[in-house]
């Protein structure tokens, strides 16, 4: 439009000088009127052309617009055919749990053989289809949970009957799907756990201060700790300590959780809930300062906005109203041991509403980032047993997302969490107290290395970054100076033969700058005759260390003298 606008004017000045030059023709040629003959200029030429271009550039437009709605609805029917792709290639991963009924079976049988006690299993809702994947990886956790039940819960023939119950136990597995979760539930009819047992065992383990009363609940818990049984004797089923803490690994490792209910003389029963399949898993993605995370959809309850004075007051009292209800309120920052606060600014701001089990936390996030789709990856042995995390992903712009579960985060983290923000005060307080936090954060010393060669450099960095020590490198002594303008090191390891400029000119350009003439200096060299050990210590030198050293003495050298300097520094 703009484009057609600029040219009318232009053909309005054409005209205009048009006519004028066509009075002056008008003198000069009579033999037509101007109704009888268009005269045109060059310029009129021009301008007609240009029209025609625009034209011709707007009918192009036309057709990109035409062919960009015509991408646009190829792309939305592709979508739906990679989605409907998606859904009948997870649909072929997806067998009955009834497959796996005779393997169950059969270890329920040799576990009654083995222990002598008649026990029937049945299979409640084996119809429902579950992950080939889940079931694979979940196996051994079943087989032990039943293995436990036949051990521990389901009594002797004879003791049933002094209690008033069938002579046979009876164990039910009941399987049903919740939105995208499989409930698989293990539940008998024998004595329940033995609490008082569990109880002692755990004081003799050292998993109960001497004088703690820990509640039933507490206790349920104590079976799922490595190495705890409470079997006298070990055999072929019980005794080794190894299975409960496995069965708790695995379902944290596959992103469920498992729950604990029993009653005496009634039974006991094992819930695990777990994802569906683990290709891929829809998650919302949240943003906390400069961390994106990812917290399971299944878990997402509620995303709402939320007042900034409501969160202020929050805050302070660690809780939030939520309907009926009054929840657990933490900044999920805190929960990350990342800061207390949130720092985002408004009129309102983000609160996720988290439920797993029954329990529900309301979380202050500083953005949400939206849905996705994520394949899950293995977090493998060494982070399975970190507490919430359930898995990382990598995101389509090539970052690794973490993918946490924020109640089992506020189940060990969240009363710290709470006291940090509680001693943080209000929301500009936090911002001051976060910065003072990292300013009054103990720094490790620093040590300046001064050698030609790379690889001492590196072999030296890294020996004094394993002691506790931050490092910075320099390969000549001219380099070494710009180091130390930038950072005062609390002291100096320096060789001396280096291009530019050599160790001894290096240690004295040190000794006379005021700024700098107190920091210790070693020379270490493979000059080791006494000439040049003499004029190292006339320049001032604190120590003079032959090459090869050990490394023990150079780590005592340096902790010698960054003790001395940090003391001079701090004023002790």
């Amino acid at each position: 439009d703009r484009l057609r606008q600029q040219l009318r004017d232009i053909e309005l000045q054409a005209e205009t000088q048009l006519s004028t030059r066509m009075e002056a023709a008008r003198a000069q040629q009579q033999n037509f009127d101007p109704l009888e003959f268009d005269r045109y200029t060059r310029f009129q030429e021009l301008t007609r052309m240009m029209a025609e271009s625009v034209n011709d550039v707007a009918t192009v437009q036309r057709g990109l617009v035409r062919n960009l709605e015509s991408a646009e609805d190829q792309l939305a029917a592709q979508s739906r055919l990679t989605r409907d792709l998606q859904e009948d290639l997870l649909r072929t991963r997806m067998v009955e749990f009834e497959g796996l009924s005779d393997r169950l079976y059969r270890v329920v049988r040799q576990a009654a053989k083995e222990t002598g006690k008649q026990v029937r299993l049945d299979i409640v809702g084996g119809h429902a289809e579950v992950d080939r994947g889940v079931l694979e990886r979940m196996t051994g956790a079943f087989e032990h949970l039943l293995r436990n039940s036949v051990t521990h819960g389901i009594e002797a023939p004879a003791a049933r009957q002094a209690a008033g119950k069938e002579p046979m136990g009876a164990i039910v597995i009941s399987v049903h799907h919740e939105g995208n979760e499989v409930s698989i539930e293990f539940r008998d009819d024998g004595a329940g756990l033995n609490l008082a047992r569990i109880r002692e065992k755990a004081l003799a383990q050292g998993l109960i201060a001497p004088g703690g009363e820990p509640t039933e609940a507490e206790l349920s818990q104590m079976i799922f700790m490595p190495g705890f049984s409470t079997a006298d004797a070990v055999t072929e089923l019980a005794g080794r300590g190894v299975g409960m803490d496995v069965v708790r690994a695995d379902v944290n490792a596959m992103g469920g959780r498992i729950e604990t209910a029993t009653a005496a003389g009634q039974g006991t029963s094992f819930r695990l809930v777990l994802p569906l399949t683990t290709a891929v898993t829809k998650v919302v993605m949240v943003r906390c300062g400069e961390m994106v995370l990812s917290i399971p959809t299944n878990l997402v309850e509620l995303v709402r906005r939320v007042k900034a004075d409501e969160i202020d007051q929050s805050y302070t009292s660690g809780s939030m109203a939520y309907g009926d209800l009054t929840l657990p309120f933490f900044w999920l920052g805190a929960l990350l041991q990342h800061s207390p606060r949130g720092t985002a600014e408004g009129r309102s701001l983000p609160v996720v509403v988290v439920r797993s089990a029954q329990q529900r936390v309301c979380l202050h996030v500083d953005e949400v980032l939206g849905n996705q789709d994520v394949v899950v990856k293995n977090l493998g042995p060494q982070l399975s047993r970190v507490p919430g995390l359930a898995g990382m992903t990598l995101l389509a712009s090539g970052a690794i997302a973490l993918i946490y579960n924020p109640v089992a985060l506020a189940t060990v983290y969240g009363q710290e969490a709470q006291q940090w923000a509680a001693r943080a005060g209000t929301s500009a307080q936090a911002v001051q107290a976060a910065a003072q936090a990292v300013a009054d954060t103990p720094v490790a010393p620093l040590v300046l290395v001064v050698d030609d060669s790379l690889t001492v450099r590196r072999v030296t960095q890294r020996l004094l970054t394993r002691e506790g020590y931050r490092v910075t490198l320099a390969k000549d002594g001219l380099e070494a100076l710009e180091k130390l303008a930038e950072e005062t090191p609390l002291v100096v390891l320096s060789d001396i033969e280096m291009p530019r400029m050599d160790g001894f000119d290096l240690l004295r350009n040190i000794r006379n700058d005021e700024r700098w003439k107190a920091i210790p200096v070693v020379m270490i060299t493979s000059r080791i005759a006494q000439k040049h050990r003499d004029y190292a210590m006339e320049l001032g030198a604190n120590h003079y260390l032959g090459k090869p050293y050990s490394e023990e003495e150079l780590v005592g050298l340096v902790g010698q003298y960054t003790q001395v300097g940090h003391l001079e520094a701090t004023g002790g």
